[in-house]
């Protein structure tokens, strides 16, 4: 059932016909006349998508009703067949799943204390794919350190102790290797268990979680991320000369890999039906919080644009296609499977665009292609100035559409958003609530736009 939003909002579509010139440098100088065929169904699709807040509303839906969904989690499952279930009600064709083998970490119960000097809680997330505890835990003392430099010029000292990493959160990229890499590189040193500051930003004592990746050449020891607060804490502590002692317990385990599945939808093109414009996020998160952010929102905008189109009667020369991929989280295995799956067909893929970045409010779209597809891009950014996200930077792609893109080198895309990503991904505050619904409408109205004219353009995209 469809809340509508004010009028005043609806109406917003139609300043895509303003045809303003943009003095940015990655936007379109000059607006080619073939561009004026698609001023009307891109006002339709923006007011459409303007009109109500029905994209948010199924993001809730999958949040409230189905939760984390980690892989080979029943709850993944659940959402798998929800997402199937709705394709089809929605009317779209070529409805089906494709299966992917995918790991299944188990999380269990977890804790860590400080007990020395004194009795009190650490607040923490074990990471994923770490190994767990003995039953009774690890009990040992502490060693702060702030950069691998700083581990490696005392190795000595990690010698049975808790190692805990206390980088500062600058950008996700020089942070995350501290997540993935920081396990094995403290136990080639004799180190019993890691602790992480997070790899987000701090906010309210919230410890972010995500995936590890442990070094063949190297003990599994169990690895956890605390909040930037506790992890400052114990930084002070050691400065002081105080002598801290942790008891780090954890269950989490690793199972026998299980079945799962993308999820697939389309529009079959009408003259060019093999010709494939592809859209989508990943289906499983972490199993904390509802994935509302990473991914379920980038899964609900890209299939929302599939929607719209089928609603307002817009089909394509081309094929549409949505997917909802699986394990992006913690292996990767939808994305490859969908390679394998299409290997055959990648050739005719004429955009892969995923959305795995938030759905906070868009100024437009990172792009990788060549010369003539970028300017075809940015001069069809022009139809979304009247929501301002016209914007075209180069850098497009995603976790999930990477191995097909690399495979093919085919073009590749990802929305530029705003908002306070790193702040809630990986942790329990991922939830519906920190999503404005007109920015989710925003969303899928500039990938609706975009992807309708790559798909029904005369010529494809780069040629």
């Amino acid at each position: 059932m469809r809340t509508r939003l004010p009028l005043f909002v609806a109406l917003a579509g139609v300043l895509v016909c303003a045809g303003l010139v943009s003095t940015a440098p990655l936007r379109a100088q000059a607006t080619p006349d073939w561009i004026d065929a698609y001023r009307e169904p891109a006002a339709r699709l923006i007011g459409e998508a303007l009109s109500s807040r029905f994209a948010w509303d199924r993001l809730a839906e999958l949040g409230d009703n189905y939760g984390p969904r980690l892989s080979g989690s029943t709850n993944l499952d659940s959402a798998i067949r929800w997402a199937v279930d709705q394709m089809k009600r929605d009317g779209l064709e070529n409805v089906h799943t494709e299966p992917a083998m995918v790991p299944v970490w188990v999380r269990g119960q977890e804790s860590a204390r400080m007990t020395a000097p004194s009795d009190q809680e650490i607040v923490m997330l074990g990471l994923g794919m770490s190994v767990g505890t003995p039953p009774g835990g690890i009990e040992a003392e502490t060693w702060v350190v702030g950069s691998f430099e700083e581990l490696d010029a005392n190795p000595e000292r990690a010698k049975g102790r808790i190692v805990v990493y206390n980088q500062p959160f600058v950008s996700y990229g020089p942070s995350v290797q501290y997540r993935t890499d920081g396990a094995s590189r403290a136990a080639r040193d004799g180190a019993v268990a890691v602790l992480v500051n997070s790899a987000g930003k701090p906010g309210l004592r919230t410890p972010h979680t995500g995936a590890l990746r442990y070094a063949d050449d190297a003990p599994r020891i169990p690895a956890a991320a605390i909040t930037a607060e506790d992890a400052a804490r114990l930084q002070r502590m050691q400065d002081r000369g105080t002598r801290v002692v942790v008891r780090l317990t954890m269950e989490a385990h690793v199972l026998p890999d299980v079945q799962s599945a993308n999820v697939i939808g389309e529009i079959r093109g009408r003259e060019k039906p093999d010709e494939v414009v592809l859209l989508g996020g990943h289906l499983d998160s972490w199993d904390v919080g509802t994935g509302s952010t990473d991914d379920g929102g980038g899964c609900v905008v890209t299939w929302e644009a599939v929607r719209l189109m089928k609603t307002l009667g817009l089909t394509p020369r081309r094929t549409v296609r949505v997917v909802l991929f699986t394990n992006e989280e913690n292996g990767g295995r939808g994305g490859q499977a969908y390679l394998e799956a299409h290997r055959d067909e990648l050739a005719h893929h004429v955009l892969m665009l995923e959305s795995d970045g938030g759905v906070f409010r868009p100024s437009g779209f990172g792009f990788s292609g060549n010369d003539a597809a970028r300017a075809t891009i940015a001069h069809i950014a022009t139809l979304l100035r009247g929501i301002e996200a016209d914007d075209i930077r180069p850098g497009g792609g995603g976790a999930d559409i990477g191995p097909s893109v690399e495979a093919a080198s085919i073009p590749a895309m990802s929305p530029i958003v705003g908002g306070d990503y790193f702040l809630v991904h990986h942790t329990p505050a991922d939830t519906v609530d920190k999503i404005d619904p007109m920015d989710m409408a925003r969303n899928a109205a500039a990938i609706a736009v975009m992807a309708y004219v790559v798909a029904d353009m005369p010529e494809r995209l780069g040629s």
